[in-house]
């Protein structure tokens, strides 16, 4: 079977790898029907997360189930079914409090298993899937539509990460929100956070398409500054006080700095992007404010029940992130497309 493999900084080839074998008693086979690459997928593509040997990479995929395990109950064969980006038994204590991230048995697509060897990554045409009862959330009404799988895709991810966000940030009814990154998950925090019931939201972004689609998503607002600028940009819109919930989607100093900055004082921040050299806390701007900081890895598993009715009947339409599809073969093209920011997010059929 062909899957993508990281080697290095912006070595990415599509190579042939073993099928996949049922090992545990507790997995499933799932063959793929859409993947995608991710935002966090370029740190190691860029070389800011080092690769230290050719493994395969990837995190988000739906699929139908093409073999389980003899322990498998709640799974089945030809189930069509979306996986989280990661594995979760949804029956530890950490999962049961809504935090499947933590699984005390759980892990990471393309990291490290618990057998000593790499887990599969989704960018490949079948991906064995631990914990199979607990990760695979199965669509009750079979294979969907073409036009659906985009959608459900984002619920692998970006779509869960943004509503994380939003979530952590307490966006309720009447709510004023600013969204600080204008990628998928951005976008998705956009919509994340019309979808519960906000009065005005913010999208901060520089690029036309990205802006459009904002505004589909629902953002009232656009501003295209950033740093100082931008800040000074979110007070004029707020009567010099700021937002009530600011999404920091991004993970950079700077967008947690613009972040806290754009936030009313007893505001929060709802933060979602992979920190990669971003500061420390600056404790005495968040006591001084009594702003609130709450986020992290979002524990996408837990909020499927959720969203999925949303996104079968049409109520959101996150999938419209997807602006540019390849074949998995051209998995080095999908890479490079983000990397110079061609594309907000690149869905990839096998």
């Amino acid at each position: 079977m062909l899957a993508t493999l990281i080697h290095g900084e912006r070595d990415i080839p599509v190579e042939e790898v073993p099928d996949p074998v049922l090992s545990t008693g507790g997995d499933a086979i799932v063959r793929v029907v859409a993947a995608c690459v991710c935002g966090s997928d370029l740190w190691p593509y860029r070389g800011v997360v080092p690769t230290t040997k050719p493994k395969r990479i990837g995190h988000e995929f739906v699929g139908i189930v093409e073999a389980v395990g003899a322990e498998v109950a709640n799974v089945s064969v030809g189930d069509f079914v979306i996986a989280p980006f990661y594995d979760c038994d949804m029956s530890c204590v950490n999962c049961l409090n809504g935090v499947s991230t933590s699984c005390l048995h759980g892990g990471w697509w393309g990291s490290k298993d618990r057998l000593g060897g790499f887990a599969d990554g989704a960018q490949g045409e079948q991906v064995r899937v631990p914990h199979a009862d607990g990760t695979l959330k199965v669509v009750q009404s079979g294979m969907p539509a073409p036009e659906l799988i985009p959608h459900l895709l984002t619920l692998a991810d970006v779509m869960g990460t943004g509503h994380h966000a939003a979530v952590s940030a307490g966006v309720g009814p009447g709510k004023t929100v600013v969204v600080v990154g204008d990628g998928a998950v951005g976008l998705c925090g956009v919509l994340a956070a019309h979808r519960l019931g906000a009065a005005r939201i913010v999208a901060m972004s520089r690029h036309e398409s990205r802006q459009a689609l904002a505004r589909e998503f629902g953002a009232t607002d656009i501003v295209e500054e950033r740093g100082e600028h931008g800040i000074a940009r979110v007070m004029e819109l707020f009567d010099g006080i700021g937002a009530d919930c600011v999404l920091e989607c991004v993970g950079t100093k700077e967008s947690m700095d613009q972040a806290l900055k754009s936030a009313r004082p007893g505001g929060r921040v709802g933060y979602v992007g992979v920190p990669n050299g971003g500061p420390e806390l600056p404790m005495r701007l968040l006591f001084n404010s009594n702003i609130g900081v709450a986020g992290g890895v979002a524990s996408v598993r837990n909020y499927m029940d959720e969203l999925l009715p949303d996104v079968l009947d049409g109520t959101i339409q996150p999938g419209k992130v997807f602006d540019l599809e390849l074949p998995l073969r051209e998995a080095a093209e999908a890479y490079a497309a983000m990397d110079e920011r061609r594309a907000i997010k690149v869905l990839l059929r096998p």
